[in-house]
């Protein structure tokens, strides 16, 4: 599977969904992951922590969702990243359906799988639900 981790966008969010460990967990399992050019600035990781393990770095947020069939994120998606959003992509987040109508209309007509952390008892480390 090609996991995708863009930046976070929302105002003040500045962790990351995916640390360089858990980045090279998944590569060690044969899945690819694509991290977003500085988006684990605002954790303390650079990019070179992420292509130590075997993650490759996207120049900007459009060629990560592009290329990931599964994003990883610590917030919910919003409005300007919406149109990233596709059919048979699954995204794996806090969303908050229940406090946002229009969030959840819009992920309901992208097409995606949305995985909402705090409504999962997946277990992250597994990927088996």
């Amino acid at each position: 599977m090609k996991i995708g981790v863009p930046k976070e966008i929302k105002t003040n969010e500045n962790r990351i969904a995916l640390v360089p460990a858990g980045a090279e967990a998944m590569v060690a399992t044969g899945h690819s992951v694509i991290v977003q050019h500085g988006a684990g600035e605002g954790s303390g990781f650079r990019d070179q922590d992420y292509t130590d393990v075997g993650a490759t770095i996207g120049r900007d947020a459009a060629s990560v969702w592009a290329g990931a069939d599964m994003i990883m994120k610590v917030k919910e998606p919003i409005e300007p990243e919406w149109q990233h959003m596709r059919d048979g992509q699954t995204i794996f987040t806090y969303f908050h359906f229940a406090a946002d109508e229009k969030l959840t209309r819009a992920h309901m007509e992208s097409g995606a799988t949305c995985i909402a952390y705090e409504q999962s008892s997946c277990r992250l480390e597994s990927f088996r639900c």
